[in-house]
């Protein structure tokens, strides 16, 4: 059994890393366009509206999606049916007391007629992207991720091929507006197509009362997740200003740029790869190792890359320099990155393994530190503090590590360790070499393929056996 669920489970990883490579490139490639052509300004007002309506999507589930993914059995109609009746309840009620507090999310955070139009396309989107969340439930318990990445890519192109061509036309804010439209509508149409499940309304309290013992504490950590990373923004844009919100943003989504494309891939096959091994602790413990062994691999030396090649960007592309108050904050961010490269994997263990009151104290602690620490950092020092106060944060990831290991005797030192010290390495190395060269495109390529080489060379030499055995494992897998 864990073989074929192993076999599976590199089956999603090669499925959803070539398609998001396909959808990363798409993403990369609109919001690069975006920092051109938009003012930081304008991407603090899509920060700010989009934050609101991410909130609203949490409280629109009590964790009745996690329960279905995480239950062991097979899942019942009634189950299904409940939980979709049960969440698109909760979407309009939501939907209709954040249009009736419109006026005053527009007045406190000074936003102009436009922002509250985009704030009333966002709620739309919400809607029609909440009746995807059973279908791709039914995808992830099979772990058929295709019908998944699929939509995300059409919803991809969707909205950026519309927000690029509308913003070169210097339509603004408005660029957005028209573009999550795009996006929530074609994601919607393309995974009914994929998943053909015909929704139905019922409520029966016995169907859904034993996925609730799992989906409360499940939602719960939700909940406290978006006062930690959600709430957190709407406290942090009130004291940085709209403009600040955009410098702020920038930096963040670039630094993590690296997390959204392999970890990500990584997270979504882990939950219920993890869960689907709780029976037998010493796989799931290599599985855990295996994983994170895996990520360090691939987003330590793009951290570092982005160390070295951001500040070159932002020298070469016309109309970046205004995005260079940020670089200091942008290298900060890289910092907590990689601690979160590592974290999100414990933490997704404990919860995969039942865990979920454990991670909700977590989950508890961070928000009461991000929430006390953001926003004194930032008031004290802007946007810079506040990525300060995340790699704060971030190193007391030392605690999840800690209770996983009461659990399994789990040994993370070799598996970070030698990725980490060959991106430090190659830091060392083109660091003091990189300023003698004039700015430039040539200068750009040659510090990612000479940074690439001396990773390489360093990551064979000391761990060319292990990886080669572990790709060795990993085709044998995608082949069965």
């Amino acid at each position: 059994m864990a073989k074929n669920i192993a076999t599976r489970a590199t089956r999603s990883v090669i499925a959803l890393t070539s398609r998001t490579f396909f959808l990363n490139v798409v993403n990369f490639l609109g919001a690069f366009a975006l920092t051109i052509f938009l003012s930081p300004k304008d991407f603090g007002i899509f920060i700010i509206t989009s934050t609101i309506v991410d909130i609203l999507t949490y409280f629109s589930d009590i964790g009745l999606a996690g329960a279905l993914i995480q239950k062991k059995k097979k899942l019942k109609k009634s189950e299904i049916s409940a939980t979709f009746t049960i969440q698109m309840g909760l979407v309009l009620f939501l939907i209709v007391v954040a249009f009736i507090f419109r006026y005053q999310i527009k007045d406190f955070y000074e936003l102009d007629q436009i922002g509250l139009v985009l704030l009333y396309a966002l709620l739309l989107s919400f809607f029609l992207s909440s009746l995807k969340t059973i279908p791709s439930v039914l995808s992830e318990r099979k772990l058929r991720f295709n019908n998944i990445v699929i939509p995300q890519v059409i919803e991809a192109l969707a909205f950026n091929s519309i927000i690029v061509v509308l913003a070169w036309q210097g339509f603004g804010v408005k660029s957005y507006i028209w573009a999550v439209l795009a996006r929530a509508l074609s994601g919607t149409i393309a995974i009914y197509i994929l998943v053909p499940w015909k929704p139905s309304l019922s409520f029966n309290f016995k169907a859904v009362k034993g996925l609730l013992n799992f989906g409360i504490p499940f939602q719960a950590n939700s909940l406290i997740a978006v006062f930690k990373d959600r709430v957190s923004l709407l406290i942090l844009a009130k004291i940085i200003g709209v403009g600040g919100m955009g410098i702020l943003g920038w930096a963040e989504k670039w630094a993590n740029l690296p997390l959204r494309y392999f970890l990500d891939s990584m997270v979504k096959v882990s939950f219920p790869l993890f869960s689907r091994l709780q029976h037998d602790l010493e796989k799931a413990k290599q599985a855990l190792e295996q994983s994170v062994h895996f990520i360090t691999v691939m987003v330590f030396p793009s951290l570092a890359g982005a160390y070295l090649l951001m500040p070159q960007i932002i020298d070469i592309i016309p109309k970046y320099s205004k995005w260079e108050p940020g670089l200091s904050t942008f290298n900060l961010f890289l910092i907590s990155a990689a601690i979160a490269s590592v974290s999100t994997f414990l933490t997704n263990f404990l919860t995969a393994i039942g865990k979920v009151k454990t991670t909700m104290g977590l989950m508890f602690m961070w928000a009461t530190l991000t929430l006390t620490l953001y926003p004194l950092f930032a008031y004290k020092f802007g946007y810079h503090g506040v990525a300060i106060a995340s790699i704060t944060v971030a190193l007391t990831s030392i605690v999840p590590y800690l209770m996983v290991r009461k659990i399994v005797k789990v040994d993370l030192f070799r598996p970070i360790a030698i990725p980490l010290l060959a991106s430090l390495v190659m830091l060392a190395v083109l660091s003091p070499i990189l300023p003698n060269f004039k700015p430039g495109l040539v200068k750009l390529i040659g510090t990612i393929i000479s940074g690439g080489v001396i990773y390489g060379a360093i990551l064979y030499i000391l761990d060319g056996k292990r990886l080669s055995l572990q790709i060795r494992k990993f085709i044998a897998y995608a082949k069965q």
